[in-house]
């Protein structure tokens, strides 16, 4: 990117975030990292060498409206104004519906939808005094179709990826922009618990697991420039879960292809430990 920029990003101490900030900070950004997980965030940024004179490390928890308000203040006062928030930090424990714990139905709606809500009503504020921005929140392509064995994941992404395309028109107007990235199955320590887990088969379906790298591409190179409503990754499998969901039917055929598909790649990673 030519133009330098600031940036403020949660879930920053693995993962997409991590990845994310690392390629911005090699791009000559300002990057306002946060996560929950202090510690792991400030010994991940001593290892990399990040820059004291543009990353600003800070404990972030995403479900208390309190700690955005801390946060985003200060972070215009380190650096004088935000110019882009990605919402990244992310929950998901797999399992079936009616065996879900209140704890992880919880944990998912607070980290997940409330994280993401709060988060972009604490940017907007901000962008609105200073003529405009751009939010970035992470939802899933399971936002696009249902998947059964996630189906408390897969319900706290349909309500960011609405509540993400309803701010986006009702910001238009500061000149904010709004962005929902649908990715498939991404390769990150969120989805790793998820391996052993019978119900997330379906996770596992596709022929290939998506790199942070992919998915810091994605953003980096296209929503960032183009500022679009939606992003979806891959593209072809953006196209199955819209089929899916305008035709919810279609999955009580095509699950149980899926479902042997991802439980085959289980397997295989299973027998490789």
């Amino acid at each position: 990117m030519k133009d330098s920029r600031t940036f403020f990003l949660t879930g920053c101490a693995s993962g997409i975030g991590q990845h994310i900030s690392e390629r911005l900070i090699a791009d000559g950004n300002k990057i306002y990292a946060t996560d929950i997980n202090y510690e792991g965030l400030v010994e991940h940024a001593q290892k990399r060498g990040w820059p004291d004179d543009r990353v600003r490390l800070r404990r972030i928890d995403v479900r208390d409206p309190s700690s955005w308000a801390d946060a985003m203040a200060d972070a215009e006062e380190t650096f004088g104004k935000i110019d882009v928030l990605m919402n990244i930090a992310g929950y998901m424990l797999a399992g079936w519906a009616h065996e879900a714990s209140r704890e992880s139905v919880d944990r998912h709606l607070d980290i997940n939808v409330k994280g993401v809500i709060y988060g972009t009503q604490t940017a907007a504020r901000h962008m609105i005094e200073r003529g405009g921005g751009h939010i970035i929140n992470m939802a899933s392509i399971s936002a696009l179709a249902p998947i059964p064995g996630i189906a408390i994941y897969s319900a706290s992404k349909y309500a960011v990826r609405a509540f993400s395309l309803a701010a986006a028109q009702e910001l238009r107007q500061y000149k904010i922009f709004v962005t929902a990235i649908s990715p498939d199955a991404v390769q990150t320590p969120l989805l790793n618990p998820q391996k052993d887990v019978e119900a997330a088969a379906i996770v596992f379906s596709a022929p290939k697991l998506l790199t942070v790298d992919e998915i810091a591409s994605a953003i980096l190179d296209q929503a960032l420039p183009r500022k679009p409503l939606e992003i979806i990754i891959p593209a072809h499998r953006g196209w199955l879960a819209h089929l899916a969901n305008i035709f919810p039917k279609l999955t009580f055929a095509l699950g149980p292809i899926y479902r042997k598909r991802g439980a085959r790649y289980q397997q295989a990673v299973g027998s490789r430990r």
